[in-house]
């Protein structure tokens, strides 16, 4: 626990101090946020705003969680090292889109092809290399084995295992850059989701079957280094959310939007367990599943919105890339709330989807049903409140004639 909070502290510190520095650079060698001619006039203020800001997140990132070993006298684990690793090939990716950009002054960096090749090519080596190192109990990073609620008897072999980590990864990290539509979402959402990871990790430590002489043990490599980890992005997102919240100083890029949505896709597959099908109950069957599902949902909301944009853009006979104002954050800015209380709006649903899913480690499902409905009331009535707000005063008026 304390090389948690360790990790946390240093890489927020870190993040914090680095990112104003960073910022000064990026300012003087003119490296700032190209804007589509074509795109939303709302969007034209934050044209030669610094970016590349997934830099600063990167070396929070990697000072904090060795500080936190070096200090604790723990030695890293080889999961930990993996995900680092993916960290840095996947952040290289994303510096150089975003360098091109900005050198050439243009809002396209690499193209799809070539960014989808990059990501797939470093997605591939993690997945290769966690089915490597097995510790003494046999366990490697990644299983080979068809997952669920544990490693089944279904055994997918080296290439598909490499598939499916690389469709998971290519989908969280794309994900992320969809949704960091708004200055400090996809930060702040990130915060959320690794401290969801920091408690699942912690919790399976607790269960794991080396401490945990019952039946019901989950059979999972590296848990608390992992939260370690977690701890250390929870942390650098922290320190940088002061000064990527609206408005915005700096933005994380394509090197920060990857660095989050592949953490999340590794931490998801890194910290799914196994235990024994035999003692499993149903209420079992979601905290076994949660590690894996909870980038998914997280990001649901902004794949959907990728996904409505995409079938109104090709009915309108427009290219799917067409950038217009109908997303799911102008709509919100549409209904009254500013720019800031439209990411407010999405951290609210971002957290009532977390802390739901964590509940299910702990209660039942019945009372985690009734918290969740009397939470989503309260998340409606939040999104909807300028709306409210707006009725109310004409009522006012109608009545006060």
């Amino acid at each position: 626990m304390r090389g948690i909070l360790l990790s946390g502290a240093i890489s927020a510190v870190v993040a914090f101090f680095a990112t104003p520095a960073l910022i000064r650079i990026l300012a003087r060698k003119g490296y700032g946020q190209i804007i589509r001619d074509d795109g939303p006039t709302t969007h034209q203020v934050k044209r030669g705003t610094p970016t590349m800001g997934g830099l600063a997140l990167i070396f929070a990132t990697s000072v904090g969680y060795f500080s936190s070993h070096l200090l604790t006298g723990v030695t890293p684990t080889t999961s930990a090292l993996l995900v680092l690793a993916l960290i840095l090939g996947l952040g290289f990716v994303g510096f150089i889109d975003d360098w091109l950009k900005v050198s050439k002054q243009k809002s396209m960096g690499l193209n799809a092809k070539q960014k989808l090749f990059g990501q797939a090519i470093a997605a591939g080596a993690f997945a290769y290399a966690g089915l490597q190192f097995p510790d003494k109990n046999g366990l490697t990073p990644i299983s080979m084995n068809l997952s669920t609620v544990r490693d089944t008897s279904i055994k997918l072999g080296l290439v598909l295992v490499i598939i499916w980590v690389i469709l998971m990864v290519l989908g969280t990290s794309n994900g992320v850059n969809l949704t960091d539509g708004l200055d400090g979402l996809a930060t702040g959402a990130a915060v959320m989701v690794f401290t969801s990871f920091i408690l699942i990790g912690v919790w399976e430590f607790g269960q794991s079957c080396e401490l945990t002489t019952g039946l019901k043990c989950y059979q999972v490599r590296d848990p608390l280094d992992l939260a370690v980890l977690a701890a250390a992005l929870a942390g650098a997102c922290g320190g940088f959310l002061w000064w990527n919240a609206s408005p915005a100083k700096i933005f994380m890029g394509d090197s920060g939007a990857m660095l989050l949505g592949l953490m999340m896709a590794t931490s998801a597959i890194a910290v799914t367990g196994s235990i024994d099908p035999a003692t499993v109950t149903r209420n079992d069957l979601l905290p076994a599943l949660i590690p894996l599902v909870l980038p998914v949902i997280i990001l649901i909301l902004p794949l959907l919105d990728l996904l409505l944009a995409v079938v109104r853009r090709i009915r309108r006979g427009q290219s799917p890339f067409a950038a217009d104002r109908e997303h799911l954050h102008h709509q919100l800015q549409d209904l009254g709330h500013s720019h800031r209380g439209a990411v407010l709006v999405f951290y609210h649903w971002t957290a009532l989807v977390s802390v739901t899913l964590l509940l299910f480690f702990w209660l039942e499902v019945a009372p985690v049903i009734v918290i969740f409905g009397a939470w989503m009331i309260l998340a409606l009535s939040h999104t909807y409140w300028p709306v409210f707000k707006r009725v109310s005063k004409a009522r006012g008026k109608i009545v006060s004639k």
